[in-house]
């Protein structure tokens, strides 16, 4: 299927993508200064320049779209033009995303990854129930799994005594 517009305005379009500062990054950053947590912002020091850096904790916090980094979740969808492209890009940064987490981890950091999907709810109760959730992660350097039908809204990846536990 062709584009519906030319190359010149979509990749005007594709610039205009932000990597920092995203909507649903600074929902996390809001909600939880507001809970009283300080932190760093993108810290070029680290694996894949987390989003939040918590020293105190010694914690760091991804903020992820769910279609540029291929999250299993309704929000997500193949594209269906120049898929080889799409399938490759989004597998890549898979990819990406595991090393710096895995490098993160063995150099002693606790690792969660927030997806947008868990933020981009009609409810301010869902977007508040996962800031509570990780607020509580953060705080008590662990958190149960717990199950739910719901898409993943935030992973936790073991390190620094953490249960491999995956919060839905």
């Amino acid at each position: 299927m062709p584009d519906v517009v030319d190359s010149a305005t979509r990749s005007r379009m594709m610039a205009g993508i932000k990597a920092k500062n995203t909507k649903p990054e600074m929902l996390v950053r809001r909600g939880l200064h507001a809970m009283g947590f300080r932190y760093r912002l993108h810290d070029k020091r680290l694996p894949g320049k987390p989003d939040l850096v918590l020293p105190k904790y010694r914690s760091v916090i991804f903020v992820h779209g769910c279609f540029w980094h291929g999250h299993d979740c309704p929000a997500f969808k193949w594209p269906k033009t120049r898929e080889k492209f799409w399938r490759e890009k989004i597998l890549t940064n898979r990819k990406r995303d595991e090393k710096q987490i895995s490098d993160l981890v063995r150099s002693g950091w606790r690792v969660s990854v927030v997806w947008e999907c868990a933020l981009r709810s009609k409810t301010p109760d869902k977007v508040e129930t996962t800031l509570k959730l990780l607020a509580s992660w953060i705080e008590q350097r662990e958190i149960a799994a717990e199950k739910s039908d719901d898409p993943t809204p935030f992973e936790v990846f073991p390190g620094s005594g953490d249960k491999d536990a995956r919060c839905r």
